[in-house]
């Protein structure tokens, strides 16, 4: 068998690239993202997107482990691959900014994502600075996203780093520990969401704030996050970090966890008007 039959045995190679696993119950249930370039994408929030992805192409690596995440739980999709390195991540995204630059479509944003969380790459704020040259030359009228899971903001070449970037899209639920223990799951027994929350307003408005909101149960349990108990301490907290922007959505592709259910269009509409009540603007993903 070859390691191309390998990494996609009872899984679907779509026309992407990326590798969607599923199943009825738990388990090997999410998506593989090609590494270290994939797409370009259209995405909900930021429009044709050419995605980065700093981790293994054959595998899942992240700080958290979210029953939500459309890669699946992290124990399902264990890399055997090595992470990219640097230069293997600027000659590819040289090569295809090449191509899209005779051929197209032109991007509206280069987005850092993938399998799991990009700031674990060892030279994450060098990519980051040969991303910003390159888009430069080919396309400077796009925009640089990473989306993160907020774990490694305190890590100083990291923040450094997410100061550069035009969307430094930054995950903050809940502001409830035993909520974040139970669906978002961080690896590190010291992650303190106080912490992060204060971490996240020394970036100024240089964020972005978003959030999953979500309904339907795991392991018994109710994970619902739409209700005030959970909304008004959430609010709190944005009102403290100043965002540019917050971005509210709910599940739209296949979960590990397989009784999650989306929210409602009304309930993340009366979240959202909450928000710009601050003043602050909120995009809305259904």
């Amino acid at each position: 068998m070859s390691k191309d039959e390998e990494i996609t045995k009872n899984g679907q190679r779509r026309q992407d690239g990326t590798i969607a696993y599923s199943s009825e119950t738990e388990g090997k249930r999410g998506i593989i993202f090609p590494s270290p370039i994939f797409g370009p994408v259209h995405s909900r929030r930021l429009g044709v997107s050419l995605g980065v992805n700093l981790l293994p192409g054959d595998g899942k690596v992240c700080s958290f482990d979210c029953i939500y995440c459309e890669c699946g739980y992290n124990k399902s999709f264990p890399p055997h691959q090595k992470l990219p390195t640097r230069t293997e991540v600027r000659q590819a995204l040289r090569a295809k900014l090449q191509e899209m630059k005779a051929v197209g479509p032109n991007p509206d944003v280069i987005t850092f994502a993938g399998n799991g969380e990009p700031t674990v790459h060892p030279r994450f704020a060098d990519i980051i600075h040969d991303t910003i040259a390159l888009r430069d030359e080919f396309f400077p009228e796009a925009k640089i996203s990473v989306l993160c899971n907020s774990t490694r903001i305190l890590r100083e070449d990291v923040f450094n780093a997410l100061l550069k970037v035009d969307n430094n899209i930054l995950k903050l639920d809940t502001i409830d520990m035993d909520y974040i223990r139970m669906v978002d799951r961080p690896l590190s027994p010291r992650f303190s969401v106080e912490k992060i929350i204060e971490r996240m307003m020394e970036f100024g408005n240089r964020c972005i704030v978003q959030t999953m909101f979500l309904k339907g149960t795991h392991n018994g349990r109710d994970v619902s996050n739409v209700s005030d108990k959970f909304v008004l301490p959430w609010i709190d907290a944005i009102q403290r970090i100043q965002p540019s922007e917050v971005m509210i959505y709910t599940i739209d592709r296949t979960t590990p966890s397989p009784l999650l259910e989306k929210a409602t269009p009304a309930e993340l509409d009366n979240i959202a008007d909450r928000v710009q009540s601050l003043g602050i603007p909120c995009q809305v993903s259904y």
